[in-house]
């Protein structure tokens, strides 16, 4: 076993990965789990676990999960600053996030698959969670993810000679089938509803015909493909004009609740990376913030889920807000720490290490740290090709 710096003792110490796949010390005491709570079913009580606010989320991946490899004592104890660090940190960033609640309004945009949940945080109020968005939008999207579902599984398993794929296909064509059998009693537009109607008839067709030959062809998904284009453009434009709508109006009624406080009002909305461009959340937000709150009042913050948990946005949140204070005070510049503090002299590394190599570097431009550009690609100049669905043009 690897001799590892302890973060907690500054000592040689192994660790162990928990049943939780928690990175713990091998002296703490076992996590066993506690009794399921309804708002929290997965808790756990675990030494390490437990302690999953985003300063001491930053310090397990600091310390832990990239441990330091000291080789002398005098190594090792000019480490433990580092480690011993965040366990002040940590405590500051729970005041900070205090602080802010206290003094400014909150909005969260989380992302779900209902089209998202956005709550209301108000100074010394209860959490205002906004009306869901209506269930149409939900229906629009099941019914267009069905149809890629199919194209999918027939597709990786278009020379499978393992009847395995045929139980699932044929499991799913019962459920085409029951939705094709309640779709009239939905309630929405003629036209929606039966555009919705023929997409899952020709879902049915073709895993009919999938079923019956035992196999597809490259042709046939293609063909597939290419009549189910239309109406599944027309879908996801109807389901994103209800989100919209919806949201729309609830941050036109926040804004008028909160009145003046709405320009000292933070926001933000969580994304992955295949959200983030044209993050419809973020977009939303942003026609009742304005431009001028882009990067400084609201944020974009990237993450590895789909889904975000209110409480470590907010400490994120917390965390950009007070860490602008201390690069404020030790560097003159208040947006200084939103950046990689040491990114402007690693731009300059690569260049000379770069230049000694015969290369020629390959770096973003130097932009300034207050900016109000959009977190996301925004320069048409720098790609080729569409920009909307409805530029995309079939290949022949």
């Amino acid at each position: 076993m690897s001799r590892i710096i302890s973060p907690l003792s500054g000592r040689w110490a192994p660790f162990y990965l928990c049943k939780h796949g928690v990175l713990s010390h091998a002296k703490a005491r076992p996590c066993v789990r506690r009794k399921p709570r309804k708002d929290r079913p997965d808790a756990v009580d675990c030494p390490m676990f437990n302690l999953r606010r985003i300063g001491f989320s930053l310090c397990l991946s600091l310390c832990l999960f990239q441990p330091s490899f000291a080789e002398t004592p005098a190594e090792a104890s000019t480490l433990k600053l580092n480690s011993d660090m965040m366990l002040l940190y940590d405590g500051a960033l729970k005041n900070a996030q205090s602080d802010l609640t206290n003094e400014h309004p909150v909005i969260l945009a989380l992302f779900n698959s209902q089209g998202g949940k956005m709550i209301l945080y108000r100074p010394g109020q209860a959490p205002l969670v906004a009306e869901r968005v209506p269930i149409r939008y939900e229906l629009l999207k099941s019914v267009g993810h069905s149809s890629m579902a199919v194209f999918a599984h027939a597709h990786s398993n278009r020379d499978n000679p393992d009847s395995h794929w045929k139980e699932a296909m044929a499991a799913y064509r019962a459920t085409n089938q029951q939705a094709l059998k309640q779709l009239p009693e939905v309630d929405m537009p003629a036209e929606w509803r039966d555009t919705m109607i023929a997409v899952i008839r020709r879902n049915i067709a073709f895993m009919d015909q999938t079923l019956s030959q035992g196999r597809t062809s490259d042709a046939e998904l293609k063909n597939f493909a290419a009549e189910q284009r239309a109406p599944l453009q027309k879908l996801i434009a109807w389901a994103a004009k209800t989100q919209v709508a919806h949201w729309m109006q609830i941050l036109e009624g926040w804004k008028n609740l909160l009145g003046p406080d709405w320009e000292k009002t933070y926001g933000c909305s969580n994304t992955i990376y295949v959200t983030r461009q044209n993050n419809i959340l973020f977009q939303v937000l942003a026609q009742y913030f304005g431009s001028s709150a882009l990067n400084s009042r609201l944020f974009l913050f990237e993450t590895s889920a789909f889904t975000t948990e209110p409480e470590q946005m907010l400490s994120l949140l917390a965390r950009i807000v007070a860490d602008r204070k201390v690069g404020d005070a030790f560097f003159g510049d208040y947006y200084l720490m939103d950046y990689e503090l040491m990114g402007g002299d690693a731009h300059s590394a690569i260049e000379s290490e770069a230049k000694k190599r015969g290369m020629t570097p390959v770096l973003p431009p130097l932009v300034p740290f207050h900016s109000n550009e959009w977190p996301m690609r925004h320069d048409p100049s720098a790609g080729v090709g569409p920009s909307r669905l409805e530029e995309v043009k079939m290949r022949p």
